[in-house]
């Protein structure tokens, strides 16, 4: 059962939240097959386990921002308390306090989430620096594609009629 899960289905209940990457309590209680009051509960025994950076507890506007954003929840259907998020390094720590052989499994493929997402982000910024280069490199041809072009306008151009130059010298007056 737990090798059918893909790790897409993983990547997708990871979260930006406080400029970390977090998974949700109640997500990470699905994957490991128990209640969401259970996993809380074995943290809370460990909690010493459990720094700030490991794990922490959502302000109501982030919940509620979270919902609107991935439309968890029905209407009247919110949960009594805040949710607990684990970044990776928590969730790591979960399959200590989960002592379960599916814990175990599960921590894996998630981590494998983890690394995978690492992954994408590390090309996504690679392909956004190259892009950046080769724009700069479009920028500096345009101005110099410009300046061709003003040139070879300017030498193009019909000479404008000139005056006839003024004599110098005598002229008697008629």
């Amino acid at each position: 059962m737990i090798g059918i899960i893909p790790v897409e289905r993983i990547v997708q209940k990871i979260y930006l939240i406080r400029g970390k990457k977090v998974m949700l309590d109640s997500d990470l209680a699905e994957l490991y097959g128990v209640k969401t009051f259970n996993l809380n509960k074995a943290v809370k025994r460990n909690i010493n386990r459990f720094p700030q950076d490991f794990m922490f507890q959502l302000s109501k506007v982030e919940y509620d921002s979270l919902r609107f954003q991935i439309g968890m929840l029905k209407r009247g259907k919110h949960k009594k308390y805040l949710p607990y998020v684990f970044t990776e390094q928590g969730v790591a720590m979960l399959s200590s306090v989960l002592r379960s052989e599916r814990a175990v499994q599960i921590n894996i493929l998630i981590m494998r989430a983890f690394v995978k997402i690492r992954e994408l982000l590390s090309t996504h910024k690679q392909l956004a620096e190259k892009v950046k280069k080769h724009e700069k490199k479009l920028l500096e041809h345009d101005k110099h594609l410009i300046t061709i072009y003003e040139l070879l306008n300017k030498l193009f151009e019909k000479p404008k009629e000139t005056q006839k130059p003024k004599q110098i010298g005598f002229r008697p007056h008629n």
